[in-house]
């Protein structure tokens, strides 16, 4: 809204030709978010508080859990969401597909995990809808959005599948970009879900893997710098950066009240919608893979998940003390703090690993 009204000016007034810049807007996209979750933490947070909107915590959990985060309000994915909103509504191009292909995924993935926080809190249990309800709708909204990309987003690159660490490996999927998309999409999603245990453990990796994306985003919508890095060049999708924004800031945002101990949890209102959100922007690039390097700690907490499940149902036996596999280490004696400031400086490495596969091509 705001780029398209400082844009319109720009033959009046030379000085808004800055806000043309994709640097200058992802900056302020940031600072819009954080501002804007800043200001409804505090009355979102009384008013779930007040209203006994809360988080029902798992009975088999850590008995330390079922002392400390009782009667934390849930639902703080809405904060997220609308920081989000604020900043690519009012800095992004609207006529830019890649924004609203980018703002639906966020926004249904959002809706679906708010109606399961609510049905969590209606059966005042920890499991909300079933696990066929959630996953059928995470891939009919997933595909929907699929075919809206397809549709508008003129880009040729939409079925080739590009290899980091190499120059010139390319696959085209053909039509199995379908199901490969809908794989990165909902499985991200679900992923960050997992990792949504513990105070701020899942905020900051997403603020990481957000911020190397933001990155991603601009070199691939740049020829320049495409060119230079051996990676794909795709018009229109450096304004990705401005929703990667958007994240950065909403996030750090919800951090002030997410970090321990936590004021409020985001809940799969804004789990379900980040981490769709993060598959999404990786296809858009072209970086899916990418996306596994950084985001690693979510691939590691969904695996612990996968594996603990299969090897009850083959062999009767657990592989890890509970799963996800964070609260494994808490089984074994970490203290909260231990687990997550470790995640943390894990997720930083991985990272920075994700980061460097633009160069070593």
């Amino acid at each position: 809204m705001l780029y398209s009204l400082f844009s319109s000016l720009v033959d009046i007034f030379s000085f808004f030709n800055v806000f043309k810049y994709l640097t200058v807007r992802t900056g302020l996209s940031i600072f819009t978010s954080m501002v804007v979750v800043f200001m409804v933490g505090d009355p979102l947070i009384k008013y779930f508080s007040s209203n006994q909107i809360h988080d029902p915590i798992r009975e088999d959990g850590p008995s330390e859990h079922i002392i400390k985060k009782i009667g934390t309000p849930t639902m703080g994915g809405l904060m997220i969401l609308l920081g989000v909103f604020s900043g690519v509504l009012l800095w992004g191009d609207l006529t830019n597909p890649y924004n609203w292909f980018l703002i639906y995924i966020a926004g249904t993935f959002g809706l679906l995990g708010a109606y399961d926080d609510y049905q969590k809190i209606k059966k005042n249990h920890s499991r909300g809808v079933s696990l066929k309800f959630k996953f059928f709708f995470q891939i009919v909204l997933a595909l929907i959005g699929i075919f809206i990309l397809y549709l508008f987003s003129g880009s040729n690159e939409i079925e080739n599948l590009y290899f980091p660490f190499f120059k010139n490996l390319i696959i085209n999927l053909s039509w199995f970009f379908i199901p490969f998309y809908l794989f990165v999409i909902v499985g991200s999603s679900n992923a960050v879900n997992l990792t949504d245990g513990l105070d701020g453990l899942a905020t900051v990796p997403v603020i990481l893997v957000a911020t190397c994306f933001a990155f991603i985003s601009y070199v691939t919508g740049n020829i320049v710098f495409s060119e230079y890095l051996h990676i794909p060049y795709i018009k229109g999708v450096g304004e990705a950066s401005i929703f990667c924004g958007s994240i950065i800031g909403a996030c750090l945002g919800f951090l002030w009240f997410n970090a321990p101990p936590a004021k409020i949890f985001m809940g799969d209102t804004g789990s379900l919608a980040l981490g769709g959100s993060l598959g999404a922007v990786s296809i858009i690039t072209k970086h899916e893979i990418v996306l596994a390097i950084t985001g690693g700690l979510f691939v590691l907490e969904a695996v612990s998940v996968i594996a603990q499940v299969v090897s009850f149902k083959l062999t009767g036996k657990r592989i890890f003390k509970m799963a996800p596999i964070h609260h494994h280490f808490e089984k074994k004696g970490w203290p909260e703090s231990t687990v997550v400031i470790r995640f943390w400086i894990i997720s930083i490495i991985l990272a920075m690993i994700g980061l460097a596969t633009l160069k070593l091509r």
